[in-house]
């Protein structure tokens, strides 16, 4: 299955299709607050645990495997 937890890899590239998607104008899933930044908005939303995301990780047979974002952050 791969790492237990999120990668950087797979943090980064949600992070960034998360601002793009608050900077085109999706609303804003975490409470307002004094963030202007799509970037923060999008990193507050990933720490809290909001975003309704799942990871797709490639197995090395080609077959790929669905991961509920929830899943990876837990502690």
């Amino acid at each position: 299955m791969g790492p237990p937890k999120l990668t950087r890899f797979e943090k980064a590239r949600i992070i960034g299709a998360r601002s793009l998607q608050i900077a085109m104008g999706a609303p804003i899933l975490a409470e307002p607050s004094t963030l202007s930044s799509p970037i923060d908005i999008a990193l507050t939303e990933l720490e809290s645990g909001i975003l309704p995301m799942t990871i797709r990780r490639t197995l090395p047979d080609g077959t790929f495997q669905d991961i509920p974002l929830k899943w990876l952050l837990q502690e």
